[in-house]
């Protein structure tokens, strides 16, 4: 395939130092090789070791790779919305930077953008060709998580919660400019925001290689309730209050 619009890739990074510089590499090889042009924009996340020196030997060697770190931690959803407000692609997106889920996914997605009328495509475990390697608490969390967000906001989608997403960059920079959540519930608002807009959300298959230890991952029990609490507050936020002006 071929793509020659700009497309824009975040990557959020937090102490991710001993494998941050061959995973950009993975990621750039991949999007070279499909011949998309692009922009990789790591935000390293007030990391604690050495995920700062690695991106910048990275920006030296790695083509496409952009540093928009900052040293004062603000959690992967305040990442993700500082390299969209730096992003200058007519396509944006973001991955996890220990690539879970595999960069191999990326030019599909870049692909559907190309062959339909979509807004947003995004990942979904849920999707019935999508091959998971993950614990069985969270696919039961993300079950109920489904049910949630189903009742609440309508959405036609299945899966929010998953760690790879492209939207048109307009679009994806407009919802950037007004959201208010800056924990793991910054999906769900920016996908609550797209869904109000009329947004074309496309679900794709994904494969996950579950790589953390612990029943879910890097997430504690603390961070899921109160990305569920967050998630009321965006449903009350958009459906109550309606503030969200944009």
């Amino acid at each position: 395939m071929s793509h020659s619009e700009l497309v824009s890739i975040i990557v959020p990074a937090y102490n991710e130092g001993d494998h941050i510089f061959n995973n950009l590499k993975i990621i750039s090889d991949t999007l070279i090789s499909a011949d998309i042009n692009h922009e990789i924009i790591v935000v390293n996340d007030g990391s604690r070791d050495n995920t700062a020196s690695e991106v910048e030997r990275a920006c030296l060697f790695i083509p496409g790779v952009r540093d928009c770190g900052y040293e004062v931690n603000r959690g992967k959803g305040g990442a993700i919305l500082h390299g969209i407000s730096n992003s200058k692609g007519s396509i944006v997106g973001f991955i996890d930077a220990d690539l879970e889920l595999p960069a191999s996914l990326l030019p599909g997605f870049v692909e559907k953008f190309d062959t339909g009328d979509w807004d947003v495509v995004i990942g979904s475990k849920m999707h019935k060709d999508s091959q998971l390697n993950y614990p069985f608490m969270r696919k039961f969390v993300s079950w109920g998580y489904y049910i949630m967000l189903k009742v609440l906001f309508g959405l036609k989608c299945k899966d929010t919660q998953t760690g790879i997403k492209l939207y048109k960059g307009d679009l994806l920079r407009a919802i950037g400019k007004v959201q208010k959540i800056n924990s793991y519930a910054f999906d769900i608002e920016q996908l609550a925001l797209a869904n109000s807009r009329k947004a074309k959300i496309a679900e794709m298959p994904v494969v996950v290689h579950y790589v953390r230890e612990g029943s879910f991952s890097r997430i504690s029990l603390g961070a899921i309730f109160r990305m569920f609490g967050d998630t009321w507050k965006i449903w009350w936020n958009l459906r109550i209050r309606k503030k969200y002006k944009f």
